[in-house]
Order: structure tokens, then sequence, then C-alpha cells
């Protein structure tokens, strides 16, 4: 019995679909009509070897079977079946649907309301969270503030958790179980912006407790992997991978290494640069004094708001 390649899955793919695809949507659409399985070994990336298969296909033959069209991404089309449209408009639908999906484009701060949710509800953090705005910030000389605001900072209350004696004599003991994390929110992360990103998180995250560089997507990549692991063990800032579609998936891939003292210096000089974050000082000091969450954090969307947001925002369909 004959075995079914990466090139069989490509060309039946094609001759279903009968429209350009890239290398990822074929693997997608393979997928989605159950002949994945049909190709023995696939490794990680399924979609870089189907690619491979395509781009030496092209390469070594004149009138390879397969036609590209468009870019970033491009697409791909058997050649048999070219007389169904013309290249011209195929080029036309091509950019038509690019365009359509810019439109749903999605942005770092629509990453925030997915956040709130993920560690308000999750039993590492069970915090509440403030966006800060940093348009809110006192304007100073240019590259004095760089990397100097999170994105979103949080706060552990530990009477949500203890009884109220209990967090009396934690007050008596001087024992403090507040804890404050800070994140910064990025769509990807890859070999070409890990340097930047990561420091950035370090730089914006050194007053807290904990600190997470956030991130929708994350190449898979061993080599990228060990890197984050390295700097997560010397610099320890954690990794927070968010599920774009149950947000209570989203992973926590290196944990923050906790600091036990806050950086007071830095504290202060955020209180003095910006409303949101002197804003959420006060609200924290209010509540702890009562006991009780009585200020308003940014909203914790339930199931089925955060359903809707998500369609809304493009993240699924």
């Amino acid at each position: 019995m004959a075995t079914y390649t990466f090139v069989d899955l490509i060309d039946e793919v094609m001759d279903i679909v009968k429209e350009p695809l890239s290398e990822r949507e074929i693997w997608d659409k393979a997928k989605e009509l159950g002949i994945d399985t049909k190709v023995g070994s696939i490794g990680k990336t399924p979609w870089k070897s189907i690619s491979a298969r395509i781009y030496v296909n092209m390469r070594d033959n004149k009138y390879s079977k397969y036609i590209k069209v468009g870019k970033r991404p491009a697409r791909f089309y058997l050649r048999k079946n070219q007389a169904f449209e013309l290249p011209s408009e195929i080029e036309k639908k091509l950019e038509e649907k690019e365009e359509a999906e810019q439109k749903n484009k999605f942005y770092e701060k629509d990453l925030h309301p997915l956040l709130v949710k993920f560690v308000n509800e999750d039993q590492h953090f069970k915090a509440h969270s403030k966006t800060v705005f940093h348009e809110y910030s006192l304007k100073k000389k240019k590259g004095e503030n760089k990397w100097i605001h999170p994105d979103i900072i949080s706060v552990y209350f530990p009477f949500e958790d203890f009884d109220e004696l209990t967090t009396e004599v934690q007050k008596l003991l001087s024992v403090n179980t507040i804890k404050l994390f800070s994140f910064e929110l990025k769509l990807n992360l890859d070999f070409s912006n890990l340097r930047e990103y990561y420091f950035q998180a370090v730089s914006n995250s050194s007053w807290a407790n904990e600190g997470y560089l956030v991130c929708l997507e994350i190449k898979e990549d061993s080599d990228l992997m060990f890197e984050l692991q390295r700097l997560n063990s010397a610099f320890g800032i954690g990794i927070i991978k968010l599920n774009n579609e149950v947000i209570s998936q989203s992973e926590i891939i290196l944990p923050a290494k906790e600091k036990s003292h806050l950086d007071w210096t830095t504290i202060d000089r955020l209180i003095g640069l910006n409303d949101t974050f002197k804003k959420f000082f006060i609200d924290m000091t209010e509540d702890m004094k009562i006991g009780k969450v009585k200020s308003e954090y940014d909203a914790v969307k339930n199931d089925e708001e955060m359903e809707n947001y998500l369609r809304n925002k493009g993240f699924v369909c």
C-alpha cells in the first residue's frame, strides 16, 4: 500500500477547496476535512513541511503543478485548476481578503480584557486589575519614561481568602500577604523581538512582587524556549501565553520569581508620574483598610460577555 505523503495531502486539499491557500491554511483545512491523520509522522510544525514540499516542487519543475499568488502570506493553488479563474481575478480576491483581515486586525490593547479575566479567575493570581493609561503620564524629556509603565497592574487581597481574625493577626505581626503583579502585553513573541520585549517587561515590572510578559502567540521554537528559560532564571520575569478561545486555558509557561520586597522608590515615582497608577494605590489602600473590595477595578467579563468580545474583535470566528 502506497504511503500517503504531504504532497498527497496538499493536492487533495487543493482539489477540494479550489481556492488559493497559504501553507498554514492548507494544514488547517486538512484538519477540518479529517485528512491530516492520513500522514504518518507530522512533527510539531506540519505547515513548514507543506511549505517545503511546495517550494521544492516549484524550484525543480519549470512548469510546477503549483502556482503562487499574493504576498504576506503567499498562497498556492493547483495549475490544473487554473481554468476556474484568471490569475488577475485571484489576485484581486486575495487583496480583498487581506483588506477584510486588516479590518479585523486586533491590537495589544485588545488583549487587556483577556488578561484581566485570566488573572482574576486563575488560582495563582486571584487578582483585581487596572489598565495603566500611558497617555495620562506627565510628559518628560524624550526617553526618560521609556519602559517604566506596565500595561496592567494587579493586586491580590488576602482578606478574600482568609478569615477576618487571620488577617487581623497578620497585621499585628506585620505579615504582609498582599501581592502586587505587573504585566507587559504583546501580540507575538519570537527571536526577532525576544530581547526587546523581555527587557521591557524587566524594566516595567521591577517594582512588583511578580512581573510577567504576556503574549497571544509564542513561536514554537526550542531555541526560543531555551533562551526564555535562561532569561527567566537570570531576571525572574515570567511568561504567560493567552488562549484567545478559552481564557481559562491560558498558561503560565514560566513562573515569575517572587520578590518579597517591593521597590518603593519606583512605586513612588510611578505614583507621581501617572494618575491611573496613583488611583490604583489609593483604591487598594482603601480596600485594605475596610477589608473589602469596594473600589472599581477593570471589569471582569463573564463567559458570555467574553465570548461576544472575542468574536467582535476577530479573535475567533
